[in-house]
């Protein structure tokens, strides 16, 4: 048997006897069977991994079958096993666990924009029908960056960037700072290991000092606590590096500067003892004004409770104390995982409704957002950035994003508030709608029933996703007609802006498909949505452009071959170029967009240079208004030897070798190089631009395909240059 399924089943012995460990075991041995012959990069067995998820897993206290399905996350993925053999072996619940974390293996920060969006809805759809789902994925994470020394440098600080820009803030947002610290620390060590290790070392250095200063703290205070009968628990410990590391830069400090370089945390029975607790730390130690926070009466969103306070101590040395009840302890700690421990049993069902509701509000929020750029700004704004805590008149508590206005306080009341809103008094003084709400705020908002409603610069500076929702809903109830009325002009207005005609452009055949895409019942939805600002008209004339080009080429009739030509800058053969009723005619390909045989084409007469043939989605063509005067029907020949030039342009992550690999595998597919340009970015990202010779697009695509398989590429384009004037 397996040495770590073994700990994997003492560990979950220890927190539940009773657990299910048959189930357990026969994961284990279909996961195992699965994965039989798959080494890491490690050269270990495949299996240790999902198996340590399961022991990080069991390490949260979770129930039988969550352990079970870490152990099975990777069947469905990366093995033979289908959802249905999962299905039918352990259970739809299981499966569907399984199957969820299967389908967030696709994020990633790299890829092109609306392919990395889709993947985020699905991971937070996946999240609001089972948020066990999310938190083996974290898991799972967490394993795969404790083993990154095994990988490639590139890899290395791809996962590292994905980690610190996704899922370091997931985990922060579900209040699982375990998990969030360690995440951020593995990451700040991958991205940046010439600080990290430096940082290390400076506090190594006073480690034997501070740990004395540490238990003198713990032993005064536990003496102090045990003369006013409180039972705590004491702890102290280092701040984590990146938090550190990131206080050195912003305050441009060095170690010895930052104050507050460790923590002394406090764990009481009840609430009550928690400001007791209070109390006596500040009789103690004298309290640095402005650094209390109570977020016991103000929780996070994120469930996150604790009193926290800076105090200096008898040495003059400054240090945070945080006091939390045991609750709380694990709620900071776990967060949501908290809530699924297995001796919760059939409540979790009931309690997590209410710890979920952001995550259900924020998933309805961004329904309504079909542009990928604008989802994933508000996305960022709702999921990874700070709040701020501000008061109604009441004495209420508010929690919205940092950088919110009186708008968006309006808008989490009631979208009634909000639309009938025409000015907010803070702290007893009229501000502007502008305003950025600071913690402790108390806002008043005045409303009017004459109040003609929100106004769209209002989308401009708010910072919520549900105002940024709710503000658009009411222009898309009332004012249905002037919406599409001025969606409509804005995409005349764009289409006139590249020169292109709205009667060719917007036909069924092709808009029909961008409706489809963007989930429009019909082309006025569409205007209705472009003119309340759901999205940009660009962005629907693009999709359906691409429809455009997609039928426009294949109308171009063939007739008469070219003679050839032997000019300079002129193709070989003609390079196979058929015009339409003109023989003999000189033809050039052109430079900006090198078209080859397969490529759609169109052709351009030009003054004294014969034809110049451009590939149809060519951005000169495009741009050029005066095209539709001096086109000309152009298509290849069906048979020719010649030969094309094409450029293309790579984008990889920079590292020794990499311009070398990519010449052997051209020069291994026999392609002739005619020309290469490379350059690094200061953020370490290689540009590599490319001419081939080559037969037809086919053969391009091939050599695209072998390049794509290069370690820390990840885009690779043609190129399509605007011409310079």
């Amino acid at each position: 048997m397996n040495k770590i399924f073994e700990e994997l089943v003492e560990i979950v012995k220890k927190y539940n006897p009773n657990s299910n460990f048959e189930l357990i075991t026969e994961a284990y041995l279909f996961a195992e069977k699965a994965h039989e012959g798959q080494l890491r990069a490690s050269d270990e067995p495949f299996i240790n991994h999902p198996l340590q998820v399961a022991k990080i897993l069991a390490g949260l206290e979770l129930n039988s079958k969550t352990i079970a399905a870490g152990i099975l996350h990777d069947v469905i993925e990366d093995t033979d096993a289908t959802y249905d053999m999962v299905k039918d072996k352990f259970g739809k619940e299981i499966a569907e666990m399984v199957d969820g974390v299967s389908k967030l293996s696709m994020i990633n920060l790299d890829t092109k924009k609306e392919q990395q969006v889709e993947n985020i809805r699905k991971m937070l759809l996946a999240m609001t029908k089972d948020i066990r789902v999310i938190i083996i994925k974290l898991s799972d994470r967490l394993h795969n960056m404790r083993t990154l020394e095994f990988v490639s440098e590139e890899k290395q600080k791809f996962k590292a960037t994905e980690t610190l820009e996704v899922y370091a803030p997931i985990a922060h947002r579900l209040g699982m700072s375990a998990f969030k610290w360690e995440l951020e620390d593995l990451s700040f060590r991958y991205l940046h290991p010439t600080e990290y290790y430096d940082l290390v070392k400076q506090i190594s250095l006073k480690r034997k000092e501070r740990e004395i200063y540490i238990d003198e703290i713990k032993a005064e205070m536990e003496s102090y606590f045990k003369d006013k009968n409180i039972k705590a628990t004491v702890e102290g410990r280092v701040k984590h590096f990146l938090s550190i590391y990131n206080k050195m830069q912003k305050q441009d400090k060095s170690i010895d500067q930052v104050y507050d370089l460790f923590a002394v945390r406090v764990i009481v029975d009840n609430v009550k003892d928690c400001y007791s607790v209070l109390g006596i730390v500040h009789e103690i130690y004298k309290p640095m004004p402005g650094r209390f926070k109570d977020y016991i009466s103000m929780p996070k969103n994120n469930r996150y409770q604790s009193l926290h306070t800076t105090v200096v101590g008898k040495k003059g040395q400054a240090f945070e104390v945080q006091i939390r009840t045991w609750d709380m302890h694990q709620i900071a700690e776990f967060g949501i995982a908290a809530h699924w421990k297995y001796k919760q049993g059939i409540k979790v069902e009931e309690d997590i409704e209410s710890k979920l509701a952001w995550l259900r509000q924020l998933v309805e929020w961004q329904s309504d957002t079909s542009d990928a750029e604008e989802f994933y700004d508000t996305l960022k704004i709702d999921l990874f950035n700070d709040e701020v805590f501000v008061f109604t008149p009441n004495g209420d508590v508010k929690n919205l994003p940092s950088g919110s206005t009186p708008i968006d306080f309006a808008y989490s009341i009631h979208s009634a508030i909000g639309n009938k809103m025409i000015g907010a008094k803070i702290n007893e003084k009229i501000e502007p709608l502008s305003y950025k709400l600071d913690n402790g705020d108390i806002v008043e908002i005045i409303t009017s029933q004459s109040s003609k409603g929100p106004s769209r610069d209002w989308l401009k500076i708010v910072a919520s996703s549900q105002a940024k929702s709710k503000i658009r809903q009411y222009f898309k109830k009332e004012n249905r007609e002037e919406n599409i009325e001025k969606g409509k002009e804005s995409v005349e207005r764009e289409l006139k802006r590249q020169g292109l005609s709205y009667n060719d452009i917007f036909k069924p055949k092709y808009y029909e498909p961008t409706i489809r895409k963007y989930n429009f019942a019909n082309l006025e939805d569409a205007f209705c949505a472009i003119g309340y600002a759901g999205i940009t008209a660009n962005k629907v004339i693009s999709r359906i452009k691409e429809e455009y080009r997609k039928d426009h080429a294949d109308e171009i009739p063939a007739v008469q071959v070219v003679e050839e030509k032997k000019e300079e800058n002129y193709s070989k053969n003609e390079k196979g170029i058929i015009v339409k009723e003109i023989s003999n005619c000189l033809v050039k390909i052109s430079k900006c967009c090198n078209p080859v045989p397969g490529d759609n084409i169109v052709g351009f007469v030009t003054r004294g240079r014969g034809v110049t043939v451009h590939r149809s989605d060519c951005i000169n063509v495009i741009n050029d208004k005066t095209y539709a005067d001096r086109s000309i029907e152009v298509s290849w020949a069906s048979n020719t030897d010649s030969s094309y030039n094409a450029e293309i342009i790579i984008k990889a992550y920079d590292r020794n070798n990499l311009l070398a690999e990519i010449t052997n595998v051209i020069n291994e597919l026999k392609v002739a190089m005619r020309k290469v340009e490379a350059k690094a970015s200061d953020d370490g990202i290689a540009i590599i631009k490319v001419m081939v010779e080559i037969s037809d697009r086919e053969e391009l695509a091939k050599i695209i395909k072998k390049l794509k398989r290069i370690s820390g590429i990840f885009e690779i384009n043609r190129t399509n240059k605007r011409k310079s004037t």
